[in-house]
């Protein structure tokens, strides 16, 4: 059976694979500390699991208009108004099966490239693929789905600068170009949980209008900041028409489950995208949009609780490192930090790393066979030497796995 090449080139999700194994320890009777997971450890306010319930009594289980329920995209568009100083009306706007699809969508729509079965023999083609540059460490999805278009990546390091992006323009100027097709900014970020500045989203738009380059803004942790108000890079003059935005309602609202997202764009490219919608998913579910509704109009409380919380458990966790001489930068969003790994920690001096291992992977793989402590390498980001911490976890598991990783050499 042959395989399509675009789909050959694409490696299983490294966060995805890491949690596999620490369900399958868990089955086993181990007791792992799981730090890999990307999804808040809280329910789903009851208020919107009160709201899908009633949805589907009310008989809302058949299929809507493919873009979404006209309730649902105008509650957004409201947000996107309110909230984010976006202008989007309904038209701007596809309700998707979660964030990934959105992006998904976005890029198939956007990338152009090269089909894998006209590649020569050798494996070699006449053309790359559009390129797409993204800010590393990356979300690990954003690369598949570059290479799912067909298209090229070239990636831009900030790891160096505590993940900040302004120091990191300059790197960014001289690899961003004409030839660039699209540009993915992640702020508040994962894995680093980087908030970056006004500077520097000015920066990326200056280099976007000159060079006419279409940038994703992934948003999907912005109600979660700690201090920060993170700016949307569609608000910024002359980027309005050039921005692609994404959100969705798993992580502000905890609803990874229910599976709901949201592209906002131009009415161009929501044309376009509409097309690989209507033709995959036909529509995210009726009753979860319905539920939706609920989530983005009532329940800011709980998420200003849940941000509370995890800022509280990013605190802890930062001076619990630091007692043990652990420097991390300070995340400003989101629920994720990078741990940075020291290739002579006692644990790695006392086991060989493989041929093709990076030192992150052994780490990681150590930490979690000795230590129980399940963690994401940073190789997988694109930035080895650091390993992605979770904290979406209690305070109580957060203490245990430090004190583990302590105990087994691993800090």
């Amino acid at each position: 059976m042959d395989f399509a090449d675009r789909v050959e080139r694409v490696e299983p999700s490294a966060t995805l694979a890491i949690s596999n194994k620490a369900s399958a320890l868990a089955a086993d009777g181990v007791d792992v500390v799981d730090l890999s997971v990307g999804e808040p450890d809280f329910d789903t306010p009851e208020n919107v699991v009160e709201a899908g319930k009633e949805a589907m009594d009310a008989g809302h289980t058949g299929y809507t208009t493919s873009n979404g329920i006209p309730e649902l995209r105008d509650a957004i568009a409201e947000y996107l108004q309110e909230d984010c100083g976006l202008h989007y009306e309904r038209e701007n706007l596809i309700v998707t099966p979660g964030g990934k699809q959105a992006l998904f969508e976005t890029f198939q729509s956007l990338v152009d490239g090269v089909d894998g079965r006209s590649r020569s023999a050798s494996g070699t083609s006449s053309r790359s693929g559009d390129e797409v540059v993204l800010l590393d460490p990356a979300w690990v999805s954003y690369e598949a789905m570059v290479k799912l278009s067909n298209g090229s990546v070239s990636r831009v390091d900030t790891a160096q600068h505590d993940f900040r992006l302004e120091p990191a323009l300059d790197d960014l100027e001289a690899t961003v170009s004409d030839e660039t097709e699209l540009l993915v900014v992640n702020s508040p970020g994962n894995p680093h949980g980087a908030v970056y500045s006004a500077a520097a989203l000015e920066g990326v738009r200056d280099l976007a209008v000159e060079h006419d380059v279409t940038v994703i803004s992934d948003e999907i942790y912005r109600e979660i900041t700690y201090g920060v108000d993170p700016v949307s890079l569609g608000t910024l003059d002359g980027m309005a028409e050039r921005t692609v935005t994404i959100n969705g309602f798993s992580k502000a609202y905890s609803m990874t489950g229910w599976r709901l997202g949201y592209v906002a764009a131009p009415e161009e490219l929501i044309d376009q995208a509409g097309k690989l919608h209507s033709h995959s998913v036909s529509c995210a579910v009726n009753f979860v949009q319905h539920a939706g509704v609920e989530a983005i109009r009532n329940t800011d409380d709980a998420v200003a609780e849940m941000a509370e919380a995890f800022e509280e458990r990013r605190d802890m966790l930062v001076d619990l490192l630091a007692d043990h001489g652990v420097d991390v930068a300070v995340p400003d969003g989101a629920f994720y930090m990078m741990l940075p790994v020291d290739e002579d920690c006692a644990a790695l001096e006392e086991q060989r790393i493989g041929d093709g291992d990076t030192v992150d992977t052994a780490w990681c793989e150590g930490a979690i066979e000795d230590a129980h402590v399940a963690t994401v390498p940073g190789s997988a980001f694109g930035t080895p030497s650091y390993a992605r911490i979770s904290y979406a976890n209690s305070k109580e598991r957060l203490r245990e796995a430090v004190d583990r990783l302590v105990e087994e050499g691993y800090l």
